[in-house]
């Protein structure tokens, strides 16, 4: 598959790497320089310019795209690339602030194939939203649980241990993790965590402060 990725920050160079692992074709846009060298020095194909701008997308390949995902932190920028992305019929992944109201919200998801918080999902989520899978299906299960995906950082207490051995609170599971760079997998009891893989964890809301304090270092 085809993907076109706007803005090749934090979200957007890490759900590169993840879908250009499995395979797919992908082409970075981005308006600064030095982004884009960075996206050309991972070794991805690059238009600079503006993601609201049809010209440039259309040089990306939006025509015949599989996905966009519109990972910048403007959202009137990601929302204007997913418009052309729906103009040219492909998938539409959106990125919203976690601080916008449920409104906002509502109004930008009418449009688009998927909204996706970076702060929650993360790249692995982001990936999984253009392939056209349901990354939320889990979490609706019910209204106090929330599914969030977390780097382990250098000096986490998870450094070293194995899955297994980690001190979550009861209610909470690792259901995916990943080295770095690489697509999240379904983890082993036996694996031993590393600083930079991420690891996937559906957990209560009330909770999610416990599984960090697990996961990072303080």
């Amino acid at each position: 598959m085809e993907f076109v990725i706007v803005g090749y920050g934090r979200v957007g160079s890490r759900t590169a790497r993840i879908l250009e692992g499995e395979g797919h074709g992908v082409v970075v846009v981005d308006n600064d320089h030095g982004r884009i060298e960075r996206a050309e020095g991972d070794g991805f194909a690059t238009v600079q310019g503006g993601g609201d701008d049809e010209d440039t997308l259309l040089a990306a390949g939006i025509e015949t795209a599989d996905g966009i995902g519109a990972f910048t932190p403007d959202l009137n920028v990601n929302f204007a690339a997913c418009m052309v992305g729906t103009h040219h019929g492909c998938r539409t992944v959106l990125r919203i602030d976690e601080d916008y109201r449920e409104d906002i919200y509502e109004q930008y998801a009418r449009d688009v194939d998927e909204v996706i918080y970076p702060e929650r999902l993360g790249a692995a989520g982001a990936k999984t939203a253009m392939l056209g899978g349901d990354f939320n299906v889990v979490a609706d299960l019910a209204a106090n649980l929330q599914l969030t995906v977390i780097e382990i950082d250098d000096g986490s207490p998870a450094v070293g241990r194995r899955m297994s051995e980690l001190d979550l609170p009861e209610s909470a599971r690792i259901y995916a993790h990943g080295r770095a760079h690489e697509p999240l997998t379904i983890p082993l009891p036996g694996t031993e965590l590393d600083a930079g893989d991420e690891v996937a964890v559906i957990a209560e809301t009330d909770r999610v402060g416990d599984v960090r304090a697990a996961l990072l270092a303080g």
